[in-house]
């Protein structure tokens, strides 16, 4: 993919010798999912395999309907793939795992509990004592710049502020691998883009593993080191593109030969 690589390659080598180094957190195994229904049965994802190697961030893209979703509840361990496997550090994944963190395309919030409520539900679940709970989700609350709304209800929230209170419970437990599914499609144009830049300095700062559900090129690319692209359904995976773009980003990239030679590439795939 060396032709949508940007003049200034100062941190790919980097990027590559870290892939080589890391460990594989994730492993799809020839997944395929059909979902019964009264006509021999919806096919959703058909074939996948890749790997998501640890800290990185990956984002998948594909038109609706292409199983982006299917494919993020089977590596959850919420949906048990009818053919196929996922590996989650070399062990099968079978069921939900705390090391997992899953953000929804909704915020979900418990709309009678505050913002620093919602945020401590999964330590409650665990029993986390009370002292220590407060003090991560502070921690997260500090993280996602939510600082003086820990008293607030969900419906004082504006949509992009709920997003951050979900991400925050996502990572409140230190999951080792944070899945989104299209978290900020339901924003404005402007709210998304900054949103971006914030789930971007989150995972710095956190160094999560990533698998991020999108529909945008613009986001895809500038958010992620690699896009899978699905097929229409049944989604097969049709390219698995590194992004050779440096890092830290900010949106002067966006504007780049190389931003747009990679968004020209993924239109042209996607159709």
């Amino acid at each position: 993919m060396s032709q949508f690589e940007p003049e200034q390659m100062t941190s790919v080598a980097v990027v590559e010798q870290k892939t080589k180094e890391s460990p594989v957190a994730i492993e799809a195994c020839n997944l395929s999912v059909t979902y019964a229904n009264g006509n021999g049965g919806l096919r959703a994802i058909q074939d996948i395999s890749f790997r998501v190697q640890e800290q990185e961030f990956v984002c998948v893209l594909g038109p609706s309907g292409s199983g982006k979703s299917t494919l993020l509840r089977v590596l959850a361990g919420l949906l048990t793939p009818t053919r196929g496997e996922v590996f989650f550090y070399g062990e099968p994944l079978k069921e939900p795992r705390r090391e997992i963190g899953f953000v929804f395309q909704k915020a979900n919030l418990m709309p009678w509990r505050t913002v620093l409520q919602n945020i401590l539900l999964p330590l409650e679940l665990q029993n986390v004592p009370p002292a220590e709970a407060r003090q991560r989700a502070m921690e997260l609350i500090d993280l996602v710049g939510l600082r003086g709304f820990e008293d607030s209800l969900p419906r004082d929230l504006s949509g992009g502020m709920a997003q951050r209170v979900a991400i925050a419970r996502a990572l409140v437990h230190d999951p080792q691998v944070l899945l989104l599914d299209e978290p900020f499609g339901g924003l404005d144009a402007l709210t998304r883009e900054r949103m971006g830049d914030e789930l971007l300095r989150i995972w710095q700062a956190r160094q999560k593993t990533v698998v991020m559900v999108t529909h945008s090129i613009p986001e895809a690319i500038y958010l992620s080191d690699r896009i899978l692209v699905f097929t229409p359904r049944p989604g097969r995976l049709r390219l698995d593109l590194p992004v050779y773009l440096p890092r830290p980003r900010n949106d002067e990239i966006r504007y780049s030969p190389a931003f747009g030679e990679l968004s020209k590439c993924l239109r042209a795939e996607i159709g």
